[in-house]
C-alpha cells in the first residue's frame, strides 16, 4: 500500500491517466489552498482524483462558489479513512 501524504500520483485502474491528489496528510489550514492550486492546473475536459480524510462538502461549496458549474463531482469511494472524488473540469 502506498504511503499517505500530499502526493500527486495516479488514480485507480479506471483512472489510469487521471492525476490523484491525496490531501489526508496536508495540514488542515493548507488543504483547500492545495486543492485550488491543483484544480487550476486541470484543463477543460480532464479530471483530477481527490483523496480526502472526510466528505469535503465545505470544499465542494467553495469550488462551486469560485467556479460555478465548471467542475463536475463524482464520488468514487466513501470510506472511513478515505473519500475519493473525481473532479472533472467541464
Amino acid at each position: 500500500m502506498p504511503a499517505r501524504g500530499s502526493r500527486v500520483g495516479r488514480g485507480g485502474s479506471d483512472d489510469a491517466d487521471v492525476p490523484e491528489l491525496d490531501v489526508r496528510d496536508v495540514p488542515h489550514a493548507l488543504r483547500h489552498a492545495t486543492v485550488f492550486g491543483a484544480l487550476g492546473a486541470v484543463p477543460a475536459g480532464r479530471a483530477m482524483l481527490l483523496v480526502a480524510p472526510h466528505d469535503p462538502l465545505p470544499l465542494l461549496r467553495q469550488i462551486e462558489d469560485r467556479h460555478p458549474g465548471v467542475f463536475a463531482v463524482e464520488y468514487r469511494e466513501r470510506g472511513r479513512e478515505a473519500w475519493r472524488l473525481l473532479l472533472t473540469h467541464r
